[in-house]
């Protein structure tokens, strides 16, 4: 195993920092388009999502078609689970953006939703150790990191409704809905993806680019599916909700700001490439992926937050933010030692 390989810490380090540059960009643009400031777009959070989710879907499917990454080197079988995987992701791409139109920061989103994947990840390492699908060990490290990242999710939970926050978060059926939605995809998509991971047989190839793009095929056949019958059908899903009528008049009569809506929404479409190839990276357990990918996101929010109030006049971050993010630091330096342990087992590990 070398320094720079396939598995390597480098490797890992350079996913990381792709998806913190584009999860920032996201984070930034998301809030500029959704600000009703003078000069600014002023999108309903429904109009966003639908030009965002089109332009993120569109540069995302266009890498998988153009670069053949569909022709996946893995038994027939796995498309069985993969497929699922992806309608799953289907479900994950409209209620990330739609947790950052809620009346909540950037960070408060982005704590709620990678505090919740971080103990789905956990569990899915304990239910795969159990069924005798994985065969590694979790470090202590890696479990005292999660104690850490959650006490940074608890943070913002406990101050900020101290601070007498005016958005009662679980007491509101709509935030309720899509949390929930968005953990329950979730789940079923990291146990796939590690099953996939964990169950490759000996010297065969772990094709993640190929897992990627079927999943990717499967999401965007799902969302244009769903998009159609919401369209067409408005009275399955309520034809008279606030919701409907925002999304289908966001395709019926686009609003001047669509096309560059759609290419900001390209930065999440990139995002997705470094978040499934940091789930998936090779060696580690889903607890350690897991954090590494849902840290370097919550560290992003904290960038995003202070992006916007530099350059857009936004809100610098709250109390809270920042005794989150010395949680988060302390996770991080945790994983870091994980890390050298797992790569130290890994260079000692045979070939094959």
């Amino acid at each position: 195993m070398t320094s720079r390989g396939e598995g390597s810490t480098s490797r890992l380090i350079q996913l990381c920092l792709g998806y913190f540059v584009f999860y920032v960009i996201t984070g930034v643009t998301v809030k500029y388009f959704l600000s009703t400031e003078p000069g600014r777009p002023g999108l309903h959070g429904i109009e966003f999502l639908v030009y965002s989710t089109a332009g993120g879907s569109f540069i995302a499917t266009s890498v998988v078609l153009v670069l053949r990454w569909y022709r996946i080197q893995a038994e027939t079988r796995a498309l069985y689970y993969i497929i699922p995987s992806g309608i799953c992701t289907a479900v994950v791409i409209p209620t990330t953006t739609l947790m950052y139109t809620l009346p909540i920061s950037v960070m408060v989103a982005m704590v709620i939703m990678r505090g919740s994947v971080i103990v789905i990840s956990r569990a899915v390492d304990a239910i795969q150790i159990k069924q005798g699908i994985l065969h590694k060990a979790v470090y202590w490290q890696e479990n005292v990191a999660v104690i850490f990242a959650l006490v940074a999710v608890a943070t913002h939970m406990v101050i900020g409704n101290a601070g007498g926050g005016k958005f009662d978060f679980l007491h509101n059926a709509a935030a309720v809905t899509i949390l929930g939605s968005y953990i329950a995809a979730y789940s079923v998509r990291i146990y796939i993806m590690n099953f996939y991971k964990n169950t490759r047989p000996k010297g065969a190839k772990q094709d993640n680019k190929g897992f990627y793009a079927v999943e990717q095929l499967a999401a965007s056949a799902t969302l244009l599916l769903v998009t159609a019958l919401v369209f067409f059908s408005p009275e399955l899903f309520g034809a008279t909700g606030e919701r409907v009528m925002y999304f289908r008049g966001a395709i019926a009569e686009p609003k001047t700001t669509w096309f560059t809506a759609s290419l900001a929404g390209m930065a999440f479409g990139v995002v997705s490439f470094f978040s499934v190839f940091i789930f998936m990276f090779k060696g580690r357990t889903a607890t350690f992926a897991g954090l590494v990918n849902r840290l370097t996101s919550l560290i992003a929010g904290t960038a995003s937050t202070l992006w916007f109030a530099a350059f857009y006049g936004g809100k610098l971050p709250k109390l809270q933010d920042w005794v989150s993010l010395a949680f988060i630091l302390v996770a991080v330096g945790f994983l870091t030692m994980a890390e050298r342990r797992r790569a130290a087992e890994l260079a000692a590990a045979p070939a094959g």
